[in-house]
This record gives C-alpha cells, sequence and structure tokens, in this order.
C-alpha cells in the first residue's frame, strides 16, 4: 500500500518501521521542523526525520502545516492510498485529511473515547489508571474523534513511567497497524460514544511541581507520569529539584510534617506526605547537573534529616 507517514519523536518510529517491514511503501513523510533542544539549544532534527534520512525516505517539515498550500500538493504528487499519523505533533487539515482513497488513521495511545489529546498516556498514570491501551481511529478535524477500526487493552505496570509505557504501546500499536491494514477493507468503524470521553491536555513545566501535602502514592503517580517532561520537582533552599524516580515505602517513621526529610540511607532520601505516608526518592536531577542516586546527592550535605523540601 502506498502510504504517507506523519510523525515525529521516537514513538512514532516502530509504526514507521513496521510498514517498511511488511512491504508497504512510504511515498512522503512528513514530520516537525528541526528544533533547540539541550542546555546548548542546539537545533535538533525529529527522530522521523533521521529515520528517514537513514533510508532514504523523502521527506518535508512544514512550519505550520495549515497554512503551507505547497504540503498538499507534495502529498498529491505523492498518491498515497492512505494517511497514518503517529505523534505528529500539529493539526492536520481537512484537504490531507481526506484526500488518499483510504483517507488517514491515526495511531492514539488511549482507549478513546478516553484521554482525548496531547499527552494521554502521562494523564493516564497521573490518574492511577490500571489499564489503557492502543486505539487505531479514522482521522477527522474534530481531535480523536473519528470512527474506531481497532483497539488494544494494555495494563500499567507498578513502577512504569510514562517513557516506558509510551515505548511498549508504541510497538503495541505498530503491530496492531499492520493487522489493520491487512483487514482494512473488512473491518467495520465503529463511532465512539462521545459522552464517555475525557481529554489529556498538553503538560506545562508548572504542572510537575510536587505538593508533598498529598499522599504518597499521588506523589509516586506524578513522578512517573511526568518522568522526561516536564518532570516532578521540588525546591530544597531555593534550588529546583527534579525527582527522576522513587517509590512509596512502608514501615515506622517518626513524627514530621509533610515535604519533611525523615531518614537518609542508601536506598535514597525517605520524605513525609500528606497522611502521614512515605516517599523514598531514588534518583534526583538537581538544576543543572546529571542525574544521580539520592544517597550521593545527599552527601553534598544540602538535603539532611529535618529538611523541608517545597
Amino acid at each position: 500500500m502506498r502510504v504517507v507517514f506523519f510523525g515525529s519523536p521516537p514513538t512514532a518510529l516502530p509504526a514507521l518501521n513496521a510498514l517498511l517491514s511488511a512491504g508497504h511503501e512510504i511515498t512522503l513523510v512528513i514530520t516537525q521542523p528541526d528544533k533547540p533542544a539541550g542546555r546548548g539549544k542546539k537545533l535538533t532534527p525529529p527522530a522521523v526525520k533521521v529515520f528517514a534520512e537513514d533510508h532514504k525516505l523523502p521527506y518535508l517539515q512544514p512550519e505550520k502545516i495549515r497554512r503551507d498550500d505547497k504540503i498538499l500538493e507534495a502529498i498529491k504528487e505523492a498518491k498515497p492510498e492512505l494517511n497514518i499519523v503517529v505523534a505528529y505533533g500539529q493539526i492536520i487539515p481537512g484537504p490531507i485529511i481526506y484526500l488518499p482513497p483510504l483517507k488517514s488513521l491515526n495511531i492514539h495511545f488511549s482507549l478513546l473515547p478516553k484521554y482525548r489529546g496531547a499527552a494521554p498516556v502521562q494523564w493516564a498514570i497521573l490518574n492511577g489508571e490500571r489499564f489503557t491501551g492502543v486505539t487505531i481511529f479514522q482521522l477527522t478535524e474534530k481531535m480523536d474523534e473519528g470512527p474506531i477500526l481497532a483497539q488494544e487493552l494494555v495494563p500499567i505496570l507498578p513502577r512504569e513511567n510514562a517513557h516506558e509505557l509510551e515505548t511498549r504501546l508504541s510497538h503495541i500499536g505498530a503491530r496492531l497497524l499492520l493487522k489493520t491494514l491487512e483487514n482494512i477493507h473488512l473491518l467495520e468503524p465503529k463511532e465512539q460514544d462521545h459522552s464517555l470521553a475525557t481529554y489529556a491536555p498538553k503538560l506545562s513545566k508548572e504542572l510537575g511541581r510536587i505538593d508533598w501535602q498529598q499522599p504518597a502514592e499521588v506523589v509516586d503517580r506524578k513522578v512517573r507520569a511526568f518522568y522526561g517532561w516536564p518532570g516532578a520537582f521540588t525546591f530544597l533552599e531555593d534550588q529546583r529539584l527534579e525527582i527522576i524516580s522513587g517509590l512509596v515505602t512502608q514501615g515506622l517513621m517518626p513524627e514530621a510534617e509533610a515535604g519533611e526529610v525523615v531518614q537518609i540511607d542508601k536506598s535514597g532520601i525517605y520524605v513525609c506526605c500528606g497522611q502521614r505516608t512515605f516517599y523514598l526518592i531514588e534518583k534526583v536531577k538537581p538544576e543543572g547537573k546529571k542525574e544521580m542516586s539520592a544517597y550521593s546527592f545527599s552527601l553534598g550535605g544540602k538535603a539532611r534529616v529535618g529538611t523541608i523540601l517545597g
């Protein structure tokens, strides 16, 4: 099948690679522009662009696809039977969505109509869901509202962070996509029940701030959900301290207030949370420094028993 592929981050690569491996013809790749990244703000290409160059696939990087008439013409020249969209990162206009004979399919990392939007994996973890999944649906001009062709239920593992879960879902989605394409002329699209819709809006940096008044389980979900971006963080002596990993811990602990360090050992830094629960910080990333174990960080002397975080 002739396909125009839309995608940008590493989570789009399993689907793109699966399509090529299965013998589908990628006639054009549409991906995001290069963007500044890292401490040096060096222009960095999206993962899909790198893949396209490595596999000698033609690609385009429109700044604003909705305002770029040349993209529509380029897609017409590519003559796709189908567009496939995986984490592209821009709203695709109707003339492009409906251009191919089989229109456009989107792989979404949730069980639609739950968690429509930009950050379904993060919000599923944050809200304490035990299950999520992958949905393949027909793209429309309304956000994640198109008819469903296939879904797969996926359990969220107890200590899984957003990066790990999203990576796992991307491979499950790639397999489900190939199965869907094999049967695409037999599948009956199923309309979503819009009354059951929930939303997963784009994340902001401030959302990552930890409130130690909340129970340790809530703190743990935030750390796992916001791993990578925007990061779960607290403050120690006015220094931003990102929490990379940790876990809810049990055991006898002294009386303490929320945010107070109650114990430090080689496992990490134990912090009192709301409802007299306790969270063990295992790894941290101090502002301007690399990741390190919480115990190594404590040896610098800033985090001590009795220190108040936040």
